[in-house]
């Protein structure tokens, strides 16, 4: 549940090179069915087994939820292989950067649902988890033009502390265990709730350096329009064959304008700069 996704479509053929970067290339060459995607495919697939067997029996018959819990391990587990996999071999595809957080969330979701069904669960901490991994999956298609918000430290965490909190509700623990499993689930909801609020400042400040990026090249690109046109404008009047005087004016002209398109230009860095060091200081906040 890193945010990373794990593959791509396209042909084969060409050798993964361990560690390369990833390109147009790597993406192209990529083939569907590679180790990375597999992983993710059974991972899909572990969800309505892992419902089955945690439901077998009327949800509370101890073998069956052992089973549950190694369905539910397994799962767990692919998550932290085919990420990697697809990054270090460049076997990132389409379907992977669409499939890996579905899977991601699918088996999580999953979890958390029929725990609370079967009254093992409060309802309110699936609600907390649930609605923050739905909030920050739209933030990031929210910001997905400007930057992409990369996966924190404290978002790993979260990740392991949500895992393991709820493959110990999954088990039939009692005593101790199950005292234990309840605090490493609230260290888990504060976790995601933390590191949910840290990732929508995030996104406000990128949004808001990607919307003052495009400002500064939009008054760039006018000011280059109007120096082209008055370079054509110049050249016509002396092509004609005009009065040296008329041409000396254009020329003057020219080079007025010319000035204040510089001004222009200094005018959106400065707003960009300005934006920007708003932006930082807001993120030191």
């Amino acid at each position: 549940m890193t945010g990373v996704p794990a593959s791509a479509a396209g042909g084969s053929g060409a050798k993964p090179v361990r560690g390369g970067k990833l390109g147009t290339a790597a993406v192209n060459q990529a083939s569907l069915w590679n180790i990375a995607n597999i992983l993710t495919m059974v991972r899909l697939l572990l969800v309505p087994g892992f419902v089955l067997l945690l439901f077998h029996n009327g949800g509370y018959d101890p073998a069956w939820r052992s089973f549950a819990w190694a369905a539910f391990a397994i799962a767990m587990i692919t998550d932290l292989f085919d990420g990697h996999l697809a990054r270090t071999y460049n076997l990132v595809t389409d379907f992977g950067k669409i499939a890996d957080p579905i899977a991601d969330k699918a088996i999580m979701g999953a979890a958390l649902v029929s725990l609370s069904i079967l009254g093992d669960l409060p309802w309110w901490i699936t609600g907390v988890i649930i609605a923050r991994e739905l909030g920050i999956t739209l933030m990031r298609f929210w910001v997905i033009r400007h930057a992409v918000i990369p996966a924190s430290r404290g978002g790993k965490l979260k990740t392991l502390a949500q895992g393991t909190a709820v493959g110990m509700y999954v088990l039939a623990l009692t005593g101790p265990l199950a005292t234990l499993r309840f605090w490493i689930m609230m260290v888990a909801v504060v976790l995601t709730v933390v590191t949910g609020l840290d990732y929508v400042r995030q996104a406000v400040v990128l949004r808001r350096k990607g919307l003052a990026a495009e400002r500064a090249a939009a008054v760039e690109r006018a000011a280059e329009a109007t120096e082209e046109a008055l370079r054509a404008a110049a050249g016509t009047t002396v092509g004609a064959g005009a009065a040296s005087g008329p041409v000396a004016g254009s020329v003057a002209g020219a080079t007025d304008v010319r000035g204040g398109v510089t001004d222009v230009r200094r005018a959106g860095a400065d707003a960009s700069g300005t934006a920007e060091a708003r932006d930082a200081a807001e993120a030191e906040r």
